[in-house]
């Protein structure tokens, strides 16, 4: 059967056998010609390719596509669960329908634990409408790595310290015997006069040949080949350098007589030396990038491997992959929860720090949501799995993070576009080099050119370009989904470093997004608790928000509230009822005056809360103007530090609000937020986005609500409040886990980090080789008789790949300018686990 794929979103595939920026230019292109191809985006980081297509393409062609090009797609290991079966022939049948999916190299079906492990190349989906075509039903296990791909990059990394060691161990004596010999007269002494030239030679011959046909046959086996394809890579780089070397060398000891007079050296140890230095500087960069995705192993490590269930009258422990939908969960103190789901039974505190990045524990009680991964506290409770596998917020944010590593930013394009000619213009500057030294060079002119042309070729490998901008995108991406700020694209990191101005909606952003008693100010004679209960009690009679907000305060101070009575609502004014057998009266200061009351003893309590947008009503309590009270929709705590911290990073802060004028006001004024668009639709908000780009440049717009949707898509980067809705989410680009604005200039701040740490790595990749591709020519040599080793060429290209990615590694200890600021505990709501689902 054929393996389809008609979405539109990415699908991803491993790749082995790149090594230079030039091979992720091959693969693309590979990959671009397959007809249905929409784009292709290679990450030599990550090692993977991300495929969008435009119609239905086979994985097979796909596959074929990157082999063809002289790379390979390993096999993964993907494991399903499977139900029906019932005997040892449906084990045969489900195995014999997997194995004939394209792309199955092999496939293992166990009745007892009903489960298939299938390796190879085929499409998950392919393998599940296999299994469906036999009878049975299937659904791939929860992946808790990518354990294939981290088994293969272990492999790949102890291979190279076996090959570096080995190669060390043959190159050393092939060094002490050139090199030794022109730096230490008395072992060139030594030498001649006890085994002589000829067998020194033919030591180091034996030696380099098992370094080239051992440690060093990758470079060949991978070079040559692509030579032949004309589309030469790193490998072919160091291939034709060191085999040049290798090859004058045997001439120099087999056939001297090939040569010119004077022209009789060998060069093994250049050989050997430079297979050596660039199997250490590979592997050395194996270890760096696999620490580049340690944000990834953390939040793989978080989930819980077991579950305890109840099943059958009784609690059994289970693997977390076997829970299902609906299944009660008990969880113990200490532990980590496994799966997202409902609390149904008792109560504790949750340290939900891994998802929102708030410090301070959240109290769950029945009817709140727990979030797989995070840690439960000192109490016991158990829930109702709700999401597993797959679906749970943590697999979302995994698979979020993982694409926002794999993408590419638009500074990309130039490393791309110079990578593209890159290796071919080398090989076409050492045949150039070549040429001059061997036509107009000092004699003996042939060993000055094969020096030269050996240097250019080695000092040029374009592996730091390759590296310079996915290992920080990696670092950097992974550093914020620790802090609790996810990218759902790449690009957002470069786009949000060049906004001139964050836009952000007021309602649920900038304040806590329900209305709360703010203010209550008594009259002489009158006490705070007396007053709030009996008019919390009569408010307790309306469906009026602020009625809810007033009898909220009371129960949250553990008010008793007083029997009512006579419940009277005069509509425009206020109400009125008896509390307690007590007459209390409460409305606008139009209401008081209709009643007989002055306002005036609350004047300069009235003056402050206009000015600060909220509106007063009053209390009369027993025919006495006992309180002005006022109820608003408070400011966060953390929204005063964050915007100032994003007027430190220069950037403009506007409000753009569907409130009233005068309330926006009040709070941009509080805020010291610069610009204000108050009494805006959904559409209005979207034009106050349009002209805010145009007055300021890029702008980054911040909301959570449905309404926010438009805005968020209009911006030049969408950034959702987590705690809000799903539609906002899945409109932005950026997604802030807690519900706290200080993710925003933290974001902002990290974008800069991020693009500034590329810059560095570009500036030092290019101008490695712009600085030292001409010393390789030998361009110093007539004022200065300077000339570039091929073996410090070897070290000096090696060392270039370490540092690009050390520095990537610095971005893992970057602190948020925020980061310690106290915020809101609140949780994520449900309403982020579908929308992650759905763009994950």
């Amino acid at each position: 059967m054929s393996t389809t794929a008609s979405s539109p979103a990415p699908h991803s595939l491993s790749i082995q056998g790149m090594t230079c920026a030039s091979c992720v230019g091959r693969v693309e292109r590979a990959l671009k010609r397959v007809p249905g191809v929409a784009e292709a985006n290679v990450n030599l980081a990550t090692e993977r390719a991300e495929i969008r297509l435009a119609a239905p393409v086979s994985r097979a062609d796909l596959v074929k596509a990157i082999e063809d090009a002289g790379y390979d797609v390993p096999a993964e290991r993907q494991e399903l669960s499977i139900e029906g079966m019932s005997c040892a022939s449906c084990v045969g049948r489900v195995e014999r329908a997997l194995a004939a999916v394209p792309g199955v190299a092999e496939a293992t079906v166990n009745l007892a634990t009903e489960r298939a492990t299938v390796t190879g190349t085929a499409d998950i989906a392919a393998l599940l409408a296999a299994i469906e075509g036999a009878g049975y039903t299937a659904r791939q296990r929860q992946a808790t790595s990518d354990d294939s791909a981290a088994e293969r990059r272990e492999a790949e990394a102890e291979a190279l310290r076996r090959d570096v060691i080995i190669a060390g161990a043959l190159t050393l004596p092939v060094f002490v015997l050139e090199m030794g010999s022109h730096v230490i007269p008395p072992l060139h002494h030594l030498i001649m006069h006890s085994i002589g030239m000829q067998a020194n030679w033919l030591i180091q011959f034996v030696l380099v040949t098992l370094v080239m046909a051992f440690p060093g046959i990758r470079f060949y086996a991978h070079g040559f080949p692509a030579l032949a394809r004309g589309a030469p890579d790193m490998n072919s780089l160091v291939a034709v350098g060191t085999m040049a070397a290798y090859l004058y060398s045997l001439v120099a000891t087999f056939a001297p007589s090939l040569l010119p007079e004077g022209t009789v050296n060998v060069y093994y140890e250049a050989a050997a030396v430079i297979v050596t230095l660039i199997l250490l500087g590979r592997y050395l960069e194996a270890r760096a990038k696999g620490r580049t995705s340690e944000a990834i192993k953390r939040l793989v490590g978080l989930q819980a491997k077991t579950a305890r269930i109840r099943r059958g009258g009784q609690v059994v422990e289970i693997a977390v992959d076997q829970v299902a939908p609906d299944d009660v969960i008990e969880v113990r103190p200490g532990e980590r929860i496994p799966v997202d789901g409902e609390v149904v039974e008792g109560a504790s505190y949750i340290d939900e720090s891994m998802i929102t990045g708030e410090p301070i524990p959240v109290e769950k009680a029945a009817g709140a949501t727990v979030v797989g991964g995070t840690v439960n506290q000192t109490g016991a409770f158990a829930f109702r799995a709700t999401a597993v596998g797959g679906d749970t917020m943590l697999a979302q944010i995994i698979r979020m993070v993982e694409e926002a590593q794999g993408s590419k930013l638009p500074i990309q394009a130039l490393v791309d576009k110079v990578t593209m000619w890159f290796v071919p213009a080398v090989i076409a500057v050492a045949v150039v080099t070549f040429g001059i030294w061997l036509g107009f060079g000092p004699a003996p002119a042939l060993t000055f050119a094969l020096v030269n042309a050996v240097a250019v070729l080695i000092i040029a490998c374009p592996c730091a370009m390759g590296l310079a901008t996915p290992t920080s995108i990696m670092v950097g991406t992974g550093r914020g989904a620790e802090m609790g700020v996810l990218f759902r694209k790449g690009e957002a990191l470069q786009l949000l470093k060049e906004a001139r101005v964050v836009a952000v909606d007021k309602t649920g952003t900038l304040t806590e997004g329900k209305p709360h008693l703010t203010d209550l100010d008594l009259a002489p004679g009158f006490e705070r608790a007396d007053v709030l209960a009996r008019v919390a009690a009569v408010e307790a009679k309306s469906e009026h928000p602020i009625a809810r907000a007033i009898t909220a305060a009371a129960e949250a101070e553990g008010l008793a509230l007083p029997e009512v009575t006579g419940f009277d609502s005069l509509t425009g004014f206020g109400v009125a009822a008896q509390a307690g057998g007590v007459t209390v009266e409460i409305g606008a200061d139009r209401y008081m005056a209709q009643l007989g009351h002055d306002t005036g003893t609350f004047a300069a309590s009235a003056a402050r809360l206009a000015d600060e947008g909220k509106t007063p009503l009053y209390a009369a309590i027993g025919g006495q103007l006992a309180a002005i009270i006022a109820v608003a929709d408070p400011i966060k705590d953390t929204t005063p530090a964050a915007i100032r911290a994003l007027h430190d990073l220069g950037v403009t802060v506007a409000m753009i609000t569907g409130d009233n004028a005068r309330t926006a006001q009040a709070i941009a004024r509080q805020l010291g937020i610069d610009a204000v668009v108050a009494e805006v639709l959904p559409e209005g908000k979207v034009a106050a986005v349009r002209e805010l780009k145009a007055r300021h440049g890029r702008l980054a717009f911040v909301g959570d609500g449905i309404n926010d949707a438009p805005a968020l898509a209009e911006a030049d980067v969408g950034i959702a409040i987590g705690t809000g809705t799903d539609v906002a989410i899945e409109a932005a680009q950026v997604v802030l886990m807690s519900g706290s604005l200080k993710g925003v200039p933290n974001a902002i701040a990290l974008s800069q980090a991020t693009l500034r740490n590329i810059k560095q790595n570009l500036f030092w990749a290019f101008a490695y080789n712009t600085a030292l591709i001409p010393v390789a020519t030998g361009i110093l040599w007539p004022a200065f008789g300077i000339l570039l080793s091929p073996i410090f060429a070897a070290g000096a290209m090696a060392l270039s790949s370490v540092c690009v990615l050390s520095n990537a590694l610095r971005l893992r200890r970057w602190r948020a300018p925020m980061q310690d600021v106290a915020g809101s505990s609140t949780p994520p709501t449900p309403a982020l686990a579908p929308a992650l689902a759905r763009t994950a």
